[in-house]
Parts: structure tokens; C-alpha cells; sequence
């Protein structure tokens, strides 16, 4: 448990729906142009996907930055044409970790020039977090969530199965530390430098539940402004296991906001969705519909 009880830190304003501003005004797309990750968590399985599911870690398909583009356009354009809210962010997801594709950078150049106005998020694991952060600035990139699922090198090797890091897959504990530097460094450097920074924490009983006031404390700390805490979705090494129950993520996530600004409307999106937090707009049919006309 955390010792002590800091104040809060309050997040900053902002419109992106997945950092505290109105989600029910503005629109948000995620671009699945970063298939390859350099670390394996134990509860994501991405094997398989259904049109109908919603997951992190999962797409439709794969996009190229030029099809990224486009289906920019196309998002844009439709949610334009309905008397609703408007597309404002663009953001990078997945399906693995942006930081490790080299086409996440080459689409965020390429949204800059067609888009001026969206404003640009990722989402990392934070092992690369540290040598990207000029880049990350350069590309003016506005918001970041980096997923830390551990505060110590124990219970990281339980949540992670490898990493690939300086040219070795590392596994256990060794792994887990370099992670856990290389995300908390990050983090600091991201903050300093003026990023808006959201923490997910994907909450799993009796796995890594004991440190998550530790952890909102221990980001706070390094200039994080929203913590995030999810329930695990029980797939991968993860399969057996009972999730959270609303009740006890509710509880959870009062004792952390005491500490860190909560946000409590994740819909664990997946890597591919667009439109509205918890309403998505069916791309398959948006698409076919471009093609028919």
C-alpha cells in the first residue's frame, strides 16, 4: 500500500477524450500502423481478432502511412457530415508498440502535413520511451500513455514473459528491471518536456494489485498527469484468471485518485478503432461504402 496521502495533481485541460476532456465532443482515431513490439506481456494474445471485439493489441489490418492517411480523411469526412462531434485526435496504439516501428514516425509526418489541426497521441510500453523523446517532440506530438504494469522487478517477471532490448531477449527479473528503468526515465523526461502524460496500469489480482497505489504515488512523482487502471482481460498466460469485478476497480480507483487524477472511461480500445469513445464507427462498412460510391 501507499504510504502517506499527497494531493492529488490535477490533469491539464485538454479536449483529448482519453485524457479527462468531453468524450462526447471529440472524436478520436487510432492508426494500426505499428505491428512489431519488443516486449511480450503476458495477458496479450494477438493471434486472433473479431470485428466485434474490443481489445488493445488487435486490428482489422495493417496499415501502410499512405492508407493511414486516408482513412484519416475518410474519418474525418464522415464524422463531419453527421451533426455531432468532430475528429480532433490521432493517435498511434499498436497493434504492437509504436516506439519500435519506424512507420510510426513516417505517419505522424505525413498526418502533420495533411491534418494541421488534429492533435497527435501515442500509447508505448516505454522501453524505447527514453531515446525517442526528441523524436517524439520533433513530430509534436501532444499527449503520451505509457503502460506500466509493475513497480518492481518481482512482480514485473510475473506480468512479462520477455523483452528484446539491446539486440538479447531478456526474460524474469533482469527483464523486468530494464523495463521498469527505461519506463520511469521515460516518463520524467516526457513530462519535463512539457507532454501530457496518461499511465495505464492493467490491474490483475493477486498478480500486481499489491503496487498500484505505489505506483500512482512513484508517477506522480516523476510528472505524470492521469493514471489509468484497467481490468486484465483474461487471454494469454492470463486465460484462467478471474477479473476484476466493477465493484472492487471502482474501489481501487477512488483510493488512487486520492493521489492521481483517475480516468474511468477507458473502453480498452483497440488498435484500429474510430469515431467516438464507446461508439465506433464500423470502418469495414465506412469503406465499403467509399469503394461503392
Amino acid at each position: 500500500m501507499a504510504s502517506g496521502c499527497p494531493m492529488m495533481k490535477m490533469q491539464q485541460k485538454t479536449e483529448h477524450p482519453c485524457f479527462g476532456g468531453d468524450h462526447s465532443k471529440a472524436g478520436r482515431i487510432h492508426l494500426p500502423v505499428a505491428p512489431g513490439c519488443n516486449i511480450k506481456c503476458g495477458f496479450c494474445e494477438r493471434k486472433f481478432d473479431c470485428a466485434n471485439e474490443s481489445r488493445p493489441g488487435v486490428t482489422s489490418k495493417v496499415l501502410t502511412p499512405e492508407q493511414a492517411v486516408e482513412r484519416v480523411r475518410l474519418v474525418k469526412e464522415h464524422m463531419e457530415k453527421q451533426d455531432g462531434p468532430k475528429l480532433k485526435v490521432v493517435g498511434i496504439a499498436g497493434p504492437g508498440d509504436p516506439l519500435a516501428n519506424p512507420k510510426t514516425f513516417e505517419t505522424f509526418d505525413k498526418v502533420r502535413e495533411a491534418f494541421p489541426e488534429m492533435t497527435l497521441c501515442l500509447s508505448t510500453n516505454g522501453l524505447r520511451l527514453p531515446e525517442k523523446i526528441d523524436q517524439i517532440l520533433e513530430y509534436d506530438v501532444h499527449s503520451l500513455t505509457v503502460t506500466i504494469n509493475a513497480l518492481t522487478p518481482q512482480t514485473g517477471a510475473k506480468v512479462y514473459e520477455w523483452i528484446h532490448y539491446g539486440g538479447q531477449t531478456l526474460r524474469g527479473e533482469q527483464a523486468a528491471e530494464i523495463l521498469l528503468m527505461q519506463q520511469l526515465t521515460g516518463l520524467k523526461m516526457a513530462a519535463a518536456a512539457g507532454l501530457l502524460v496518461k499511465v495505464n496500469f492493467v490491474y490483475i489480482p493477486g498478480v500486481n494489485d499489491h503496487e498500484t497505489l505505489d505506483l500512482a504515488v512513484k508517477v506522480r512523482e516523476l510528472g505524470a498527469s492521469m493514471m489509468n487502471i484497467i481490468p486484465v482481460i483474461p487471454v494469454g498466460q492470463f486465460e484462467g484468471i478471474e477479473p476484476p469485478s466493477e465493484a472492487t476497480m471502482e474501489m481501487v480507483r477512488n483510493q488512487a485518485e486520492l493521489i492521481l487524477s483517475q480516468a474511468r472511461h477507458c473502453k480498452q480500445c483497440r488498435a484500429d478503432a474510430a469515431g467516438m469513445v464507446g461508439k465506433d464507427i464500423d470502418l469495414e462498412a465506412l469503406e465499403a461504402s467509399q469503394l461503392a460510391s
